[in-house]
């Protein structure tokens, strides 16, 4: 295959994942606009936005081995029509429930195309160096679609209605799929390649049990009984797909894989990195919108700090990585991202220009562990379990967005709803939320309705700030496990032979 050819492939593949990542987070700054649009209330809102990821990491598994068996390339042309379908259904959907079932839609044509993705690089860049860069570029991608996401909605919405963020998909997956028939390589698959369907039913009953949890323990007067039925869901799901796995001579990972202290700690580390990103970005944007009042437009500019650092310590990374090697670039870009968030916090009533530096140094640091933990995992991998370790990678991302964003998102509501001090007179609906508060606002005289913003945006502050803190120490314990875990090891084979000089 021609040079030219081979980087048309990356591009192509590229159109992708960035159409993956970026909505991921596009719908941090429509938030507020749809959930005014079609009444959204709390609960909602968070399976609006965790409905993909959810989705995308019980599917994503079963999704690799059955690209092997059909074939990548037609794997991906699947994803790329079932994603373009769905984003025409989340474009006019009515009501939440419609949206929330669209966005799982979504995910199913995301979680077809994201393993081919990768396998698709794999097989094209047989050149170690050059696969090195390809991977790097995939990383970045992946980590800058996610940063600028708010940007993408920001600008939608100062032109058009919320839908616009997800009809903007359909011609960049025609333009995608016209490039994947004319350049990506063929391959018919293996049919003799097993697909688990039921390994990927176990594993989402399991998340849905999690996200459950999560959400319902951190309302005011939860259901205990809610909480344990969510939780023995979870316990169950995952508990049988662990006994499957392990039953299977085939199976959708091999934890073995897991022994391997390089491939674990990338495992981490990619998770940790998305943690912080989903996490942050929701939270930042919604106090930008909610609490500054700053247009979508604005809030997602402001956000978009965080990928001019880690677009381009991804690009750098990647080059430099078999010169540094995976253990100081994981652990030194997880500190050096926790020092951002930190760097955030003390200026949280000063002015959002404020955010700029911190939002910088947080995307050097995650840009630089994000290429590093996927070297770590692929890299390491045997031959014959490359396309699981890269399902493995995909899931720790997932999982970490997920988590993110149930974690932190819950965390904001919850202190919101525990430390608001309403005035005298205010709607009890105002306590249940900004977004709430701020609709019973407009309702009232202006001094009631000043009165309560400020409440409002007090209790908001306060919620806020924590998941600050929560995120700048889940990131430095991740930099302390992969400066631990990793004692020791060379982590690749590039990192040998450039230390033996060869």
């Amino acid at each position: 295959m021609s040079s030219t050819r081979r980087w048309a492939v990356l591009a192509t593949v590229s159109a992708g994942l960035l159409l993956i990542s970026v909505d991921m987070t596009v719908l941090y700054t429509a938030l507020p606009t749809l959930t005014a649009d079609l009444g959204a209330d709390a609960t909602e809102k968070l399976w609006i936005i965790n409905a993909y990821p959810l989705v995308m990491a019980g599917l994503l598994l079963g999704a690799g081995t059955l690209g092997d068996r059909v074939g990548h390339k037609r794997m991906y042309l699947i994803g790329l029509g079932l994603f373009g379908c769905a984003s025409l259904l989340a474009a006019f959907a009515p009501s939440p429930a419609v949206l929330i079932a669209a966005r799982a839609f979504l995910a199913v044509g995301a979680a077809a195309m994201m393993p081919a993705t990768l396998s698709l690089i794999r097989t094209t860049f047989e050149d170690e160096r050059e696969r090195g860069i390809a991977i790097g570029v995939w990383g970045s991608v992946a980590m800058g679609g996610a940063a600028l996401g708010p940007v993408v909605g920001g600008l939608l919405l100062g032109q058009f209605w919320w839908g616009s963020v997800f009809l903007i998909n359909v011609p960049v997956v025609i333009g995608a799929v016209i490039a994947t028939v004319l350049v990506a390589p063929g391959g018919s698959g293996r049919s003799d390649k097993p697909w688990d369907p039921v390994a990927s039913a176990q594993v989402m009953v399991g998340l849905v049990g999690v996200v459950y949890a999560i959400k319902e323990v951190t309302q005011p007067e939860f259901s205990v009984t809610a909480v344990a039925l969510s939780l023995v869901a979870a316990v169950g799901g995952f508990w049988m797909f662990v006994r499957r796995q392990r039953g299977q001579e085939y199976p959708l990972i091999d934890f073995e894989l897991l022994r391997d202290p390089r491939i674990l700690t990338g495992v981490v580390a990619a998770g940790l990195a998305m943690f912080a990103t989903a996490g942050i970005q929701l939270v930042l944007t919604q106090r930008l919108q909610l609490v500054l009042e700053l247009t979508p437009l604005h809030a997602g500019l402001l956000v978009a700090a965080f990928a001019a650092g880690s677009l381009p310590a991804g690009i750098l990374g990647g080059g430099l990585l078999h010169r540094v090697g995976v253990r100081p670039m994981i652990s030194g870009g997880l500190l050096l991202a926790a020092a951002g968030v930190a760097l955030v916090l003390p200026f949280t009533g000063s002015g959002h220009n404020w955010l700029i530096p911190g939002l910088v140094v947080t995307g050097l640091g995650l840009g630089a562990a994000m290429v590093a933990a996927s070297v770590a995992i692929v890299g390491n991998a045997p031959a014959h379990r490359a396309g699981m370790a890269a399902s493995v990678e995909e899931v720790s991302y997932e999982l970490g967005s997920l988590t993110g964003v149930a974690v932190l998102g819950s965390v904001l509501t919850a202190v919101y709803t525990s430390t608001v001090t309403l005035p005298a007179g205010a709607p009890e609906a105002a306590g249940s939320g900004m977004d709430a508060a701020l609709a019973e606002a407009a309702r009232l005289p202006a001094d009631e309705g000043a009165a309560l913003v400020a409440a409002a945006n007090s209790a908001f502050d306060n919620g806020y700030t924590l998941t600050l803190v929560i995120a700048t120490v889940t990131l430095a314990v991740g930099a302390a496990f992969a400066h631990l875990r990793l004692r020791g090891h060379r982590p690749t084979p590039d990192a040998e032979t450039a230390a033996h000089g060869h």
